[in-house]
């Protein structure tokens, strides 16, 4: 006989050939600069020695920046470490979703074509690394560890639950937080219901962990705990009253009709719950009905979270997720299980290949959706560093020639220039491919959202901290590639009135500090 562990192995490894390598291919299709280069200057910067919060301002997480230096170090810097560090995630969240729908009894098979689906639609719709797919997908690592710590009642479990959590809330704030609400307040509730002291200690084990490692971390990289309490927490919490404002009104067709796919296995959940109920109301004390519940809160979750964001498409991915819990529940709790198995099964592949079609391979997330992928230069045109990544931007869909072209000259003039400079733009890459660091107090350029305004009562701290490194590295030039996705003014109403732009190029322009008054 074959053991369990031995029966595994070959699913493991078409699990990882298969996330990995679709994650390769697409992230190599199409860029928006904004999203595509998030981290590929920052995971730089880290690997020289310049920190989030204390080098730059930011309101992301630094996990994603620090793993992405780790990277780096060990891969090179390049666009396959850069996508690579995408596609370890896509693989881990597709194997994490094979072990715990394996818990579940569900047939080996089924949790292999549920993790398949998963690697298709999960990240291969952005190809490189993002907060809001870190975030998710690890805030949903942690949902797992919280479903097998109440499904197997290891306690091991309870150790890594604030551990995961923690990595997923210094990826991004949200939707960690709503995870972990959700996960707290069920854990109290499982805990009232079956009091067990270990669980308690491990799970503050875990936090323990989590917490002085972060301080470490913080101290290792001379980061104040202040500038980060700033920037990551109080900020970012004073933009959440507007950020409502996505999410309102709530809408049967915003909520409902636009995520319908989401809400039948959750209605399958519902079903399947509510029979158990009627049998008995001892369910609602049950095991499966807190891991039930879970799904149901964290999928909402989800859902909230991608309203009251502005990016693309991102949360199918927790389709195959839904219907490999309702398989296994179905399994469990009903007696006609062939017809069912054959409608799930058929649902899960025609979801998750419309979804694929419609958000993955039409580069969706980088609004190239109209765009003629053909038109796609190889990158290599304008350093090796981003070799094989196919260019075209929904800035200049029907010609990446003339982008480049615009690009290698700003790259000349900037390289050129001997005076102490700044560079702020999208094109996040330059630095890495010039060799030096940008000096860029902000890592994104974005009014509102990143950057506060003059209403904000947090704009004063933001334009001190802006100057305040200007004079500490001593910039004379800061140069503005354009465009710029928060708008090409964004230092206007940073710097005193008496600094004056220069324009050098279509897209660049320059600011020379020794004409700005008290900077």
């Amino acid at each position: 006989m074959i053991s369990k562990k031995k029966k595994q192995i070959p699913y493991i490894i078409f699990i990882f050939l298969f996330s990995i390598l679709l994650n390769q291919y697409y992230g190599y299709i199409g860029i928006n600069p904004i999203d595509s280069f998030f981290s590929f200057n920052s995971g730089y910067d880290t690997l020289r020695g310049y920190y989030p919060f204390k080098d730059y301002w930011t309101i992301t997480g630094p996990f994603i920046t620090f793993t992405q230096a780790i990277l780096f170090k060990i891969l090179g810097v390049s666009w396959f470490s850069y996508v690579f560090h995408a596609s370890i995630l896509n693989f881990i969240l597709a194997i994490a979703t094979f072990f715990t729908l394996y818990n579940f009894k569900l047939n080996i098979n089924y949790c292999f074509f549920y993790s398949l689906l998963i690697s298709l639609i999960g990240y291969p719709s952005i190809g490189t690394p993002y907060v809001d797919h870190h975030s998710a997908y690890i805030s949903t690592i942690a949902l797992f560890c919280f479903i097998l710590a109440i499904k197997t009642d290891s306690k091991i479990y309870w150790f890594f639950l604030p551990i995961i959590l923690g990595i997923a809330f210094l990826t991004k704030q949200a939707p960690t937080g709503h995870f972990f609400l959700i996960i707290s307040f069920l854990s109290i509730f499982n805990l009232i219901i079956r009091f067990d002291l270990r669980k308690i200690i491990y799970g503050l084990l875990g936090s323990a962990f989590i917490i002085l490692l972060f301080l470490l971390i913080l101290k290792l990289g001379k980061i104040p705990f202040s500038l980060f309490y700033d920037q990551y927490i109080l900020f970012p919490l004073s933009l959440g009253e507007d950020r409502l404002e996505f999410l309102l009104p709530l809408e049967f067709k915003r909520i409902i009709l636009r995520y319908k796919i989401i809400h039948l296995p959750l209605l399958f959940l519902i079903i399947i719950s509510v029979k158990k109920i009627l049998q008995s109301y001892k369910f609602l004390l049950s095991n499966d009905f807190i891991i039930i519940l879970s799904l149901i809160l964290s999928s909402f979750a989800l859902i909230i979270h991608q309203l009251m964001t502005i990016n693309g498409m991102f949360i199918f991915f927790v389709i195959p997720i839904l219907m490999g819990f309702s398989h296994a529940y179905y399994l469990k709790y009903f007696k006609t299980k062939k017809s069912f198995t054959y409608f799930i099964i058929l649902l899960s592949v025609t979801s998750s290949v419309y979804y694929f079609s419609k958000y993955v391979h039409s580069r969706d997330f980088h609004d190239l959706r109209n765009a003629d992928k053909k038109e796609a230069v190889n990158a290599k045109i304008i350093n090796k560093k981003l070799s094989g990544l196919k260019w075209i931007t929904p800035l200049h869909p029907k010609s990446p020639d003339k982008e480049i072209s615009q690009l290698l000259k700003v790259i000349e003039i900037i390289k050129g220039e001997s005076k102490m400079k700044t560079i702020i733009t999208d094109y996040q890459f330059i630095s890495v491919i010039i060799n030096e660091y940008d000096y860029s107090p902000s890592q994104v350029w974005f009014n509102y959202h990143v950057n506060p305004t003059k209403e904000s009562k947090y704009f004063n701290k933001h334009k001190n901290f802006l100057n305040d490194r200007l004079k500490k590295n001593d910039i004379e030039v800061i140069y503005i590639i354009k465009p710029l996705w928060g708008g090409d003014n964004v230092l206007e109403k940073s710097l005193n009135k008496t600094c004056h732009k220069i324009q050098i190029t279509e897209i660049l322009d320059k600011y020379l500090l020794k004409e700005c008054d008290d900077l």
